[in-house]
């Protein structure tokens, strides 16, 4: 009875703070936020937490910001939401609803999840109930692109071995990561001696290098599927000087990603192999590695992760009457992931058009979204 009264008491909060929780979403989409500029984000996080009356609240060096919601030395449960987007807008970007969606680039990825948790570190504050362990709370950086998961990884080496549960709030409703996909992105460089296109015709194009090398690349064979899934992509070309020019330098992007660190290891000596048989003397070539994600490590408690996990997607199906599917993917978890932590990423509203400009919540969802966030909060408050 007491347990059904507590569910209803968070329903009914979810409903009370919806126009709040719509308008705080419309405050932040407002505020321009592309990876490793997230300090006007960062600021009005603070900002926030500040006037509702929380203490010690900081940004760190990188540019998290950090709600100690209790730190008495115990084990810690960190709960994250990103504050970058995935654009590279310094500008507030269209905000506008439409036959029951709110559209905004970066809506659902990560701007609505973020505003859920910091009503839920309130809602945790103002049930003046000691926690079972220390709660962190954290607007985190650097989640998307070459952010290269540079927010979780500070926050990580700050609390260390303590760190028991990480509870990443990210994309949609109907989705449960239960594990990391780990990738691998490089900028691959290709120098030739150039030249006029009529005088010079016939010595090494860098351009045409460059096609020669991205097919051998899409050549290669993938590492048995049996070990996880695991794909690669060229993402960008560029080069070249003008259409009556011997290009001498061309470059692309390349990543590969996936679930198992055995594949990761192997598409590796892959492209080393690949890039070694290709030079000689006509042909320089240079690689700079942009970043790395980590897959998945040893779990240090398999039996903990798998309860979080069904917390999840148990709390989910209770408030939306329907079962999320589990997912493997890239996102603030593969840190913990990597360590061996026990961790979730799961999303607080319904959502579409991730990563493009026509990105959207359904303006229905954010309440359930709110409940689920509320109703998984609390269960570690004693």
């Amino acid at each position: 009875m007491n347990k059904m009264m507590k569910i209803q008491s968070i329903e009914e909060y979810a409903i009370s703070h919806v126009d709040e929780l719509l308008a705080l979403v419309k405050n932040l989409c407002a505020i321009p936020s592309p990876t490793h500029h997230e300090e006007q984000r960062a600021l009005f996080c603070k900002n926030w937490w500040d006037a509702m009356g929380a203490k010690n609240v900081y940004i760190d060096e990188a540019k998290n910001t950090v709600f100690p919601f209790c730190d008495k030395g115990r084990d810690v449960i960190l709960f994250m939401a990103h504050t970058d987007t995935v654009f590279p807008d310094t500008q507030p970007m269209p905000y506008y609803e439409k036959d029951g969606k709110i559209f905004c680039p970066g809506i659902g990825d990560d701007t609505v999840n973020l505003a859920i948790l910091l009503l839920a570190s309130r809602y945790m504050q103002e049930q003046e109930k000691e926690p079972k362990y220390d709660i962190i709370f954290v607007a985190n950086v650097c989640e998307e692109g070459l952010g290269n998961l540079k927010g979780c990884r500070t926050i990580m080496d700050k609390y260390g071995a303590r760190v028991k549960e990480v509870i990443s709030f990210d994309l949609g409703l109907d989705t449960v990561f239960t594990k990391a996909v780990g990738s691998a992105r490089y900028k691959i460089k290709i120098r030739t001696a150039g030249g006029h296109s009529w005088n010079d015709f016939g010595e090494r194009n860098a351009i045409h290098e460059t096609a020669l090398l991205i097919k051998k690349l899409y050549e290669q064979e993938l590492p048995n599927k049996t070990a996880g899934k695991t794909t690669y992509n060229v993402g960008m070309i560029s080069g070249g000087t003008s259409v009556n020019t011997i290009a001498q330098y061309a470059e692309f992007l390349y990543e590969y990603r996936s679930e198992s660190s055995v594949c990761m290891e192997k598409m590796k000596e892959n492209l080393t192999s690949v890039l070694d048989g290709f030079k000689d003397n006509e042909i320089q070539i240079e690689i700079e590695e942009l970043g790395v994600r980590p897959g998945m490590g040893t779990c240090r408690d398999e039996v903990r992760q798998e309860q979080l996990i069904f917390r999840a997607e148990k709390i989910i199906k209770s408030v939306t009457g329907k079962q999320p599917k589990r997912l493997s993917g890239s996102t603030d978890c593969n840190i913990p992931f990597s360590y061996g932590i026990p961790s979730v990423c799961f999303g607080l509203a319904e959502m579409g058009g991730t990563h493009t400009r026509e990105e959207y919540i359904e303006k229905e969802s954010v309440g359930l979204g709110l409940q689920v966030a509320l109703r998984f909060v609390s269960e570690y408050l004693i």
